[in-house]
């Protein structure tokens, strides 16, 4: 019988470097930034790892097909290193690995890293892979603007909003993270916009304007995982443990001809929200998730994604967004880092650097950005793909007994 992970794991230590244009250091160099701040915060020796798991997104630009890269940049003591990748959605995925090695006791202490380095390759956006059988079928072609300016176009048409509502509410998403971000020093983007300028910005992909993009970035998160009596044998008091991690890829559903979709939500992320809320014994998540960090690739994911999550109604969450609700003083604050659209996305790290902010808020550790009540609960969410096929990640990460 199956009977989840909840409570079985516990975050020993995080690390995450400062997001940007990191000219001057390498892939190997990200990761040894952010595994030296995890390392310091857990109070370990390297010594102690008995597995780790790479997360990347685009392997063949700065890691290679191996986790020999991992290994040999943090000196790890010789031990199982698996590299992972499943599109944005490969920081999660490297988590999910140390997080199971460590719940079915394979491992006591287990590493998971996620890295990209794509400033150096020139790219304005995505890089654009080499025709192929997977790639003709996801149709991953640089083309992310257009693609999730159809979800908008959507969503206004199945939920009747009207174009000048959308746009002001999925501006409201961009103007809130960029306040966010100005507070936290590891952000890409840290200046403050208002909401005239995000609407008067260059157009991308209507309703899609310059500033409801992310960027692309390098940078490295890092976490390393333990058992909670192991945890506290090592000293640590306040605990956050894992409560759930679920993970559910597109099957071709969304692409069927008469199958259901209808362009204005995200399917993975719906079915991945039900099963990570039944992992955590969450029965409520608009009461009971107090802060969430979700991939905000584009705004109106962000937007529609709220709805995905349970924590708006369906149709309602651009009136939730102009009302507030998830700003930082908000009933559920989202980004309040400042989210891919402030950090950027070094596609391996991102899922990693959600669960960094969380951990830090439950920990009351993240600074001017502090939540002045800190969290129970916090959910992080990350997609890989596009729309219409895609593979949604959901960790949801407590304080011990929350």
């Amino acid at each position: 019988m199956v009977t989840g992970i909840k409570d079985k794991v516990a975050i020993l230590g995080m690390g995450c470097t400062r997001f940007g244009e990191r000219w001057d250091m390498d892939a190997d160099s990200l990761m040894v930034e952010a595994f030296d701040e995890a390392l310091a915060d857990a109070g370990i020796e390297v010594s102690q790892i008995d597995a780790a798991w790479l997360g990347v997104g685009f392997d063949a630009l700065n890691i290679g097909p191996s986790g020999l890269p991992l290994s040999i940049a943090l000196r790890l003591p010789n031990i199982g290193v698996t590299k992972v990748e499943n599109y944005c959605a490969s920081g999660t995925e490297s988590l999910r690995g140390a997080v199971y090695a460590v719940a079915s006791g394979a491992a006591d202490i287990a590493l998971a890293m996620g890295i990209e380095k794509l400033k150096d390759t020139g790219y304005g956006g995505l890089p654009v892979r080499s025709r192929g059988t997977t790639d003709d079928m996801l149709g991953v072609t640089g083309s992310g603007p257009g693609n999730f300016a159809q979800i908008a176009s959507a969503y206004g048409a199945v939920h009747g909003v009207s174009k000048a509502d959308l746009k002001r509410a999925i501006g409201h998403v961009s103007v809130k993270s960029h306040a966010n971000g100005a507070k936290n020093p590891k952000a890409h983007l840290r200046k403050i916009v208002d909401i005239d300028t995000v609407l008067n910005a260059p157009m991308i992909a209507a309703p899609l304007g310059l500033y409801d993009c992310c960027g692309v970035s390098d940078g490295a998160a890092c976490a390393i995982l333990t058992t909670p009596e192991i945890a506290r044998a090592l000293g640590k008091k306040d605990l956050v443990t894992v409560k759930a991690l679920q993970i559910a890829a597109s099957n071709g559903w969304e692409l069927q001809a008469g199958g259901g979709w209808n362009g204005s939500y995200f399917h993975t992320t719906r079915i991945a929200a039900r099963r990570a809320y039944a992992e955590a014994g969450i029965t409520r998540p608009r009461e009971q998730i107090s802060l969430t960090e979700v991939h905000d690739c584009f705004s109106i994911t962000e937007l529609v994604t709220m709805e995905d999550l349970a924590l708006s109604d369906d149709g309602q969450a651009w009136r939730d967004v102009l009302n507030g609700e998830f700003d930082s003083d908000g009933r559920i604050p989202c980004q309040i880092d400042g989210g891919l659209k402030c950090f950027g996305h070094p596609i391996g790290a991102s899922g990693l650097r959600m669960v960094y902010e969380n951990y830090l808020q439950l920990l009351g550790r993240a600074g001017d950005r502090q939540r002045s009540t800190p969290p129970s609960l916090a959910l992080s969410h990350n997609l890989g793909g596009m729309p219409s096929q895609n593979v949604s990640s959901i960790a949801i990460v407590g304080l011990a007994g929350a």
